[in-house]
């Protein structure tokens, strides 16, 4: 099966967040606030993915206020924060929307999403991603994570 094949197969798109959505920075301000640079090319690829019918949703490792918070303002409601275990909301989310492993594409960066990245259909890296990431992926894109 060609790239292209498994590509018109995916139903569902999950995003990994720093490094992904983000450039991987944090900024710690007083009282604990913490602030991240999301790129509004996402926004974008994100209104273009649910205009093509893709279900979207977000797995971080982080608990993130501002990964939540972003979240919202763009519409994506499967948002799983704080789980360094990926595969437990991949299946959640498999189970959810009755979707097989060749259904769903994963866009990840670290090395904590290569579980995740082995069973998709279409595991896709960011341009910055971990070697290991890029290796598995089928799919590496121009861009790094938040630009």
């Amino acid at each position: 099966m060609t790239l292209k094949e498994k590509v018109r197969a995916v139903k569902l798109v999950i995003l990994d967040v720093d490094g992904v959505m983000t450039d991987g920075s944090i900024y710690r301000g007083e009282g604990n606030l913490e602030l991240k640079r999301f790129h509004v090319s996402d926004g974008a690829g994100v209104v273009l993915a649910r205009a093509a019918g893709l279900k979207l949703a977000v797995v971080s490792g982080r608990n993130s206020p501002a990964t939540t918070s972003r979240m919202q303002e763009l519409g994506i409601t499967d948002v799983y924060n704080g789980t360094l275990n990926k595969l437990t909301p991949y299946e959640a989310l498999k189970e959810k929307f009755q979707l097989r492993d060749e259904e769903i594409a994963y866009v990840g960066d670290d090395l904590v999403d290569l579980p995740v990245m082995e069973r998709v259909g279409v595991p896709i890296a960011v341009a910055n991603a971990y070697d290991p990431v890029k290796q598995i992926a089928l799919y590496t894109t121009r861009a790094a994570g938040g630009e």
